[in-house]
């Protein structure tokens, strides 16, 4: 594998199971010029190798479904021997996956763990803003969430819990789209500053 392009900015996206984070990606890059940003999942070549070795739909595995959390807990105890051996595996496959592409915006919708923060910090030092997504247990229940013994209570689940070095924090715990849109565009404005420079 080549060097992957080196972006301006990285910005990584924690939060819960139903707490929001992909509809909020999703709705921060329909903000932005699609040619200079691209969202990149760590759990990306996970269910890659997964469908792969299982003969399961890429797609699905990628998308909130009941198809992905029908494999879930496999897929977690499979990465957690991967991640056991080397912790930024994962990350790096996900960077590699994209490496093709060259924009400067680059939206890490899945962080998870300490080790991904530190791979990432390390990797690509003075790029790095991190975002965590708040919701209540009760925002995530109406959402569909049911809490799920071995992954809930997991490092997939609980990893960031006690990460307190956030530079952003955004509780979406309700659906007041005023709120959400000003966060939105505090976040949007913040990224085309970092891209003019």
């Amino acid at each position: 594998m080549g060097t992957p392009t080196n972006p301006k900015i990285v910005l990584l996206f924690s939060g819960k199971r139903k707490s929001g984070k992909d509809y909020i990606t999703d709705l921060l890059i329909s903000k932005l010029d699609p040619n200079q940003a691209i969202v990149l999942k760590i759990s990306a070549p996970i269910k890659s190798f997964w469908a792969k070795s299982n003969n399961l739909n890429f797609d699905h595995l990628l998308s909130a479904s009941s198809y992905k959390e029908q494999h879930r807990r496999a897929m977690i105890d499979w990465s957690e021997e991967e991640r056991c051996k080397d912790p930024g595996i994962f990350c790096r496959q996900a960077v590699e996956m994209y490496e093709a592409v060259e924009k400067p915006l680059w939206i890490v919708s899945d962080v998870r763990r300490p080790t991904d923060v530190t791979w990432f910090k390390e990797s690509y030092p003075s790029k790095i803003n991190t975002i965590r997504i708040d919701a209540s247990e009760e925002t995530r229940r109406k959402r569909g969430w049911t809490f799920t013994s071995g992954v809930d209570d997991e490092p997939s689940e609980c990893g960031l819990d006690d990460y307190e070095n956030w530079n952003w924090r955004y509780s979406n715990d309700d659906d007041n789209q005023e709120k959400l849109e000003s966060f939105l565009t505090d976040l949007t404005d913040f990224v085309k500053e970092h891209l003019k420079s």
